[in-house]
C-alpha cells in the first residue's frame, strides 16, 4: 500500500477537490475569494456590537464593529473585514456567514470513519462541509479545503440547502449526518438549520470538531447535537499557539461543556513525531479525560501522516500508537483505540467490565457485534454510548 493510498483512507480525510492537487504548495500572492460573495450569505447568530474606542478616537463613522462569538477566538471585526476563520464577515455593522449551503466536500461513509465507535455502530454518515477553518494547523490533511480562503484557492461548490441535506441523507440510508472535514463551528448558521431539520427526520447529528466552540455556541447545538468527536491536538498550551494558532484551554472547557449539556463525546489525538509524542505529556492528557470526562470516554489515537506545511515529518511508528494506547489504559481509560494505520489498527470495543469483544471491525466496517440491550451480553455491563442497536442485521452475530 502506498503512502498516498494510506492517507486518502484516513479518518476525516475529505473525499477530493476538482482542481486541487493534493500537496500543491499555496499560492503566496493569497488573492481575496470574491466567488464567495453573492450567495451563501447568511446573518451570524452569535455577534455583539462593540465600542470601538479607535474609531471614536478618529472621528469614524464607520457601520460598528462587531465581535463574533461562535468560537474562542472572539474576534473583533471591522467594517469589511473578515475573522480568523475568514469566512465570517462584518458587512454593514452585520455579521454574516460568507458559506451558508454552499458544500465543498459531500460523502456518505462509515461512522466509524468520523471516528465514531460508540455512536450508531455499523451505520453511515452523510458528511458535509463548507471551505474555511478557524485554525491553522500546519499538518491539517484537508488543508485544500479548510484553509482555501486563507491561501487564496477558489474552489467548486454545490448549493445545498438544509432541506437537501436531510432529503439526501434520507435518501442514502443514511443513520446521521456529520458536520466535518474542516471545523463546523465557522459554518454554525448552517449547521444549526441542518440539524433542526434532521433532528426532525428522526437523524442523528454528529460534530467533527476542534473543539473551540463558546459555552453560547454550545448552548445553542446541544438541543439538536448528538455528538462530537473532539480533536485534542496535544496537551500544551504552546503546541497550540505555535501549530494550531489557537489556545489549549478553550478546548477543554468545551469537552467539559459537551459533556455537562449532554452531548457524547470522543476524543481523537493525532499523534506527531517529535511533536506532541512526550509519554509525560500524553499521560497527562490520558489522566485529564479519565478525571474530567470520564473514563469510559473513547480515546482515538490517530497515525500522522506528511502533510501541508509539515511535510517533512515522518509517519508515525506504529509502536509509539501502541505505546500510547498503554499509556491510556494505565490511566484508567476502558476504550482506547489504535487507528489511522491501515493493516495495524486495534478498533475493537470490548466490555469495560470483563473485556469480552462487544463490536468487532474491519477496517472501518463493523464485522460482528455482541449487545443485548446495549450492554455486555456476558456480565451485563452497560456500553457506555447512545444509539447501541443501530447496527445492520447482518452485523448481529456474537462476537466472541
Amino acid at each position: 500500500m502506498t503512502l498516498r493510498t494510506q492517507i486518502e483512507d484516513t479518518y476525516t480525510n475529505a473525499p477530493a477537490v476538482p482542481g486541487v492537487e493534493a500537496g500543491t504548495p499555496p499560492d503566496p500572492r493569497r488573492p481575496r475569494d470574491s466567488a464567495l460573495h453573492g450567495r451563501g450569505i447568511a446573518p451570524a447568530v452569535l455577534a455583539t456590537p462593540i465600542e470601538d474606542p479607535l474609531a471614536r478616537l478618529s472621528g469614524h463613522t464607520a457601520a460598528p464593529t462587531v465581535r463574533c462569538d461562535a468560537c474562542a477566538h472572539r474576534c473583533v471585526i471591522r467594517e469589511g473585514r473578515s475573522g480568523i476563520c475568514q469566512v465570517r464577515e462584518n458587512r454593514g455593522g452585520t455579521l454574516v456567514s460568507l458559506v451558508y449551503g454552499e458544500a465543498v466536500a459531500v460523502h456518505v461513509e462509515p461512522i466509524e470513519k468520523k471516528p465514531f465507535f460508540h455512536v450508531a455502530p455499523g451505520t453511515d454518515a452523510y458528511s458535509i462541509s463548507t471551505v474555511g477553518c478557524n485554525f491553522h494547523c500546519r499538518y491539517c490533511q484537508n488543508w485544500e479545503i479548510s484553509q482555501a480562503p486563507r491561501e487564496g484557492f477558489r474552489l467548486p461548490t454545490r448549493t445545498l440547502p438544509p432541506e437537501q441535506v436531510v432529503r439526501e441523507a434520507l435518501a442514502a440510508g443514511a443513520r446521521s449526518v456529520a458536520y466535518t472535514y474542516v471545523e463546523p463551528t465557522i459554518f454554525l448558521e448552517y449547521a444549526l438549520d441542518t440539524a433542526r431539520l434532521a433532528r426532525a427526520a428522526g437523524l442523528l447529528n454528529l460534530f467533527v470538531t476542534n473543539g473551540y466552540e463558546t459555552p453560547e455556541a454550545l448552548e445553542l447545538l446541544a438541543p439538536v447535537l448528538d455528538a462530537a468527536n473532539v480533536d485534542l491536538k496535544a496537551f500544551n498550551d504552546a503546541f497550540y499557539r505555535k501549530v494550531c494558532g489557537a489556545r489549549l484551554e478553550p478546548v477543554k472547557n468545551a469537552l467539559v461543556g459537551m459533556r455537562r449539556l449532554g452531548i457524547w463525546v470522543e476524543v481523537t489525538t493525532l499523534v506527531i513525531p517529535g511533536w506532541n509524542d512526550d509519554p509525560a505529556e500524553l499521560a497527562a492528557a490520558a489522566d485529564w479525560i479519565a478525571r474530567e470526562l470520564g473514563p469510559e470516554t473513547p480515546w482515538h489515537l490517530s497515525r500522522f501522516y506528511p502533510a501541508y506545511r509539515m511535510a517533512d515529518v515522518p509517519v508515525t511508528p506504529v509502536t509509539t500508537l501502541r505505546r500510547v494506547a498503554e499509556i491510556g489504559r494505565q490511566a484508567g481509560l476502558r476504550h482506547v483505540y489504535v487507528g489511522n494505520a491501515p493493516g495495524e489498527d486495534d478498533t475493537d470495543t470490548r466490555c469495560a467490565g470483563c473485556g469480552r469483544v462487544l463490536i468487532r471491525r474491519s477496517g472501518y466496517r463493523v464485522s460482528r457485534v455482541a449487545l443485548r440491550d446495549g450492554a455486555c451480553p456476558a456480565c451485563g455491563h452497560p456500553l457506555a454510548g447512545i444509539v447501541l442497536d443501530a447496527a445492520p442485521p447482518e452485523a448481529g452475530s456474537p462476537a466472541g
